[in-house]
Formats: C-alpha cells, structure tokens, sequence
C-alpha cells in the first residue's frame, strides 16, 4: 500500500518528505555559497572611497542578504504591516532590540519608509554604516525563541551555517559604506534579484588530454592556416602572470590588514568597557557590604529598643491582687491636679490671703 502511495504522489507531482529536505539543504548551500563569494568581491573591490548603491556588488550582495534571512521565513501576510506582507524586518524589529544604540527606532520613525520589506533594506544599509552587521545578527540569533517563532525547520537562521554567516559578515566591517536611505534601493515594492553570473566562472580543464594526444595536436598543427587545436587557452606571458599575481597578493594584504586593524580596535573598545564594568561591579559590590552593616547594626538598636519598651511596659502593668491605688501611686505624675485645702494653705503660709486662695 505504501509503495503505491509513494508511486501515486510522484505521479501527481508531490514531493516526498526526503525531496523536500534535499531541497532545503539545497537552498542552504547554494545561499551560503555565493554569500561568501559576494563578500570576497566586496573586499577585493574596495579602496580608499566608500561604497554605495551605485555598486553592482553591494546590490548583489544586499540581494543574497536578503535571501537568507528570507529563507524559510513564517507567513507572508500580517495584519499589523501597512502592505500587508511580513518580512524579515518583523523578525529583526523584536530580536534585536536588545542591540545597545540600536538603530530599530530611527528605522520605525523615518517617513519616507513604511513598507516591511523597505525597512529591512534600510536596516541592512544602516547597520553596514555603523559596522555592526555581524553584531545585530549574533544578537538576533541567540534570542532562539523568536527565531524559532518566525521561521519554519531547515532555515539558515536555525542551522549551524548560521555561525558561518555571521562569521563571514564580520569581514565587512572593514569596508566604509555610504548610502543614501530615500535612493531607489529602498523600494519595498520590487523583490530582490540574486545574479548569479559573476560567480559562474567556467575554467575548461585541459587535464584529460594524455601526452601522445597533446604530441598528435602539436605535430599536426603544422600549417599556418590551421587554426588552434584550444582557442581558449589564455595568452599571457610569465611577467603578466605573475605580475598579476602579485596585485592580488597586495590587495589581499590591504583587506587583511584593514581587518586586523579593526578587530584590534575592536578589542581595545571591549578591554576598555570590560574594565568599567569590573569598577562597577566592585563599586556595587562595596556598596552593598556597607548596606549589609548598616542593616545589621539598625538591627541590633532596634532589639535593644525593643528590650527596654518591654521592660517599661512589664514596670508599669499592674499585678493581679495589687489595688488600683497602688497602681496610682507608682506612677511618677498626678493624674489630678489637686489643690491644696484651704486649712493647710492658713497653716502653712499665713501671710496668703483667703480671697486670694479662693480666687
């Protein structure tokens, strides 16, 4: 019954479980692929002057971007975009807004952008000006709940090839990007084109020919008319070789050496911000030790407080068969202000009149 099956959804054209995770990787690999050759282009195309929009290879390279953080992406309609469609940016709105001076809200308040998709673009552009490419995307990757929120099994994001796309984008931060965000790459209507043509280079091997063959082609090329038994063999000297060879050489030299710069700067910027936090954390560290002391001393004068009012209150509490008078005569203050008899007042002091008592 199962083989059936299976031979009746191939007939039909449905793709099996294994095609369909054959296709996934696929995909994976060709991305990934042609990430890393986009990259390499981007760096060997760089100099002194920034690059921009008007740069074929940026264009490319923002389109395979795209891609991947496209791929296997959950739904495609939202109900809270204003066009209607869900996109990447949706994903990196929520991930990295942990990001410490992100660019999340200047991206939300600009006016000339609402689209998702035109956001997402603007995003990729800002975050290569402030060189933090690499850094939104392993922020975004470690809040896994979310991720696993807005893409389906088999994306990139949730693979471990994501670790080599944040790896591969760190090489960027070398490179001074300029771009203007109202220019016509921030369109969100058009979707991105990958060209794959500049990384379909075909070099004919000349391998499989044996020696009595190439012996065969050279002998019978004898005539001047004949033409060329290998049109395509390139024609370049040995000093053209290898002078080419050596401008590659240099300008590899520059881009690592560019890198090298700023992965030092970039760890002076982390020695110097790991040393406030370790003064921090000391100031906070002494601070709370003082507070556990003054606790702890407050604690003690409160129980001694404590102990006296008790001991007053057990001092001025009267005993069971004790008569209220007596109660009334330990207490140090008359609770009445009794006068004196007007006979004590005439034997005590005469010299006070009785009109002036009375009065």
């Amino acid at each position: 019954m199962e083989p059936s099956f299976i031979q009746s959804a191939m007939a039909l054209g449905l793709p099996s479980k294994k095609a369909s995770s054959r296709n996934i990787a696929v995909e994976r690999k060709n991305l990934l692929t042609v990430c890393r050759f986009s990259v390499k282009t981007l760096l060997e195309k760089y100099t002194a002057e920034p690059i921009d929009d008007s740069s074929e290879e940026f264009v490319n390279f923002a389109a395979i971007l795209e891609h991947i953080l496209s791929h296997r992406f959950k739904g495609h309609v939202s109900w809270f975009s204003t066009d209607g469609q869900r996109g990447f940016w949706d994903y990196i709105r929520i991930a990295c807004s942990k990001v410490p001076n992100n660019c999340i809200s200047s991206i939300e308040n600009m006016e000339n952008i609402s689209t998702s998709r035109a956001k997402g673009r603007a995003w990729i552009r800002l975050a290569l000006m402030e060189k933090r490419l690499s850094e939104y995307i392993v922020t975004a990757l470690r809040d896994t709940r979310t991720t696993r929120r807005f893409y389906d099994d088999g994306a990139i994001l949730l693979r471990e090839e994501s670790s080599v796309l944040t790896g591969m984008l760190i090489g960027l931060s070398a490179i001074d990007f300029s771009f203007c965000l109202k220019g016509e790459g921030i369109d969100g209507k058009t979707p991105a084109v990958i060209d794959y043509t500049p990384y379909l280079k075909f070099t004919q091997s000349y391998d499989y020919l044996s020696e009595e063959e190439d012996r065969e082609s050279v002998g019978g090329s004898s005539s001047e008319d004949s033409s060329p038994e290998h049109p395509y063999l390139p024609l370049l000297t040995d000093e053209e070789s290898w002078y080419s060879k050596w401008r590659k050489m240099e300008q590899k030299f520059r881009i690592v050496y560019a890198q090298k710069g700023y992965l030092e700067e970039l760890v002076r910027l982390r020695e110097s911000q790991l040393k406030n936090l370790e003064a921090e954390n000391k100031r906070l560290t002494q601070r709370l030790t003082e507070q556990a002391e003054q606790s702890l001393q407050e604690k003690h004068q409160l129980e001694g407080v404590i102990l006296e009012l008790q001991e007053q209150l057990t001092g001025l509490l009267p005993s069971e068969n004790a008569p209220i008078k007596q109660f009334n005569s330990s207490i140090g203050a008359p609770l009445v202000n009794q006068w004196p008899s007007l006979g004590t007042l005439n034997d005590n002091e005469t010299s006070v009149k009785p009109s002036l008592y009375r009065r």
